[in-house]
């Protein structure tokens, strides 16, 4: 299947087809269907923000803060390794030079 070029922002959470439509961080190659993937994996980053954001308004001692930022985290990592991996040979390059994947660094 052919692959075409997406604007991804995890900013703002949109995977667009025009590039000027919306400001975005990285540029990927991809097919209609893994588009689709990223921005369900953008989804449910939204998703695992908003539930954070009640234990950080108002925090409970029996839930730990780190516990809530490990669910975050671990799905904007799944998001960044998806980027990468569908990424540019230029947004491969800059996600390598800002370090943002362990694995990569």
């Amino acid at each position: 299947m052919d692959k075409s070029t997406y604007y991804v922002s995890v900013q703002s959470r949109s995977v667009l087809t025009e590039q000027g439509a919306s400001p975005y961080e990285w540029e990927i190659e991809a097919t209609p269907e893994e588009a689709d993937q990223v921005r369900i994996e953008l989804d449910m980053l939204q998703e695992k923000e908003e539930e954070a954001f009640p234990g950080y308004v108002f925090p409970w001692p029996d839930t730990p803060e780190q516990s809530t930022n490990t669910l975050f985290q671990t799905s904007l990592d799944r998001v960044y390794r998806t980027i990468y991996r569908l990424g540019t040979p230029e947004t491969r390059q800059q996600m390598e030079e800002l370090r943002l994947l362990s694995e990569l660094t």
